[in-house]
């Protein structure tokens, strides 16, 4: 059964997500692909099938939570922009800590993105 893996990215990391989905679009390409709806769009643009959640800002960081919690996702992730300020902080921090409490590999930036991709898709 395929890994769900959870793709998010704030604005301001956006085409990050996108270099470094490119980057690793033959692993994740064995993955079922879920995302927030405007990184989702982007990420669809790869040519990589996306299941697309709501926009963070209108509830998609919630919606990945919540797969979270329910032991629908293997992995996530986000691309956050550790120096903007975000209307929907409550969610984010809640995504956070959903993954400390359920024990979801998180990754912030590419260097854990490439080891959470390393670690579901290469070696099992």
């Amino acid at each position: 059964m395929a890994k769900t893996i959870a793709l998010i990215a704030h604005d301001g990391k956006k085409a990050e997500m996108v270099a470094f989905v490119k980057d690793h679009q033959e692993e994740l390409a064995k993955a079922h692909l879920v995302a927030t709806g405007t990184t989702g769009s982007y990420i669809q643009q790869t040519g990589l099938e996306v299941e697309l959640k709501l926009s963070g800002p209108k509830g998609g960081d919630a919606q990945i939570a919540a797969m979270a919690a329910e032991g629908k996702i293997n992995g996530i992730i986000f691309f956050r922009d550790p120096l903007g300020k975000h209307p929907h902080e409550p969610d984010i921090q809640m995504l956070m800590r959903i993954c400390d409490l359920w024990n979801v590999p998180l990754a912030t930036n590419p260097a854990t993105g490439s080891l959470i991709i390393k670690g579901l898709l290469e070696y099992h």
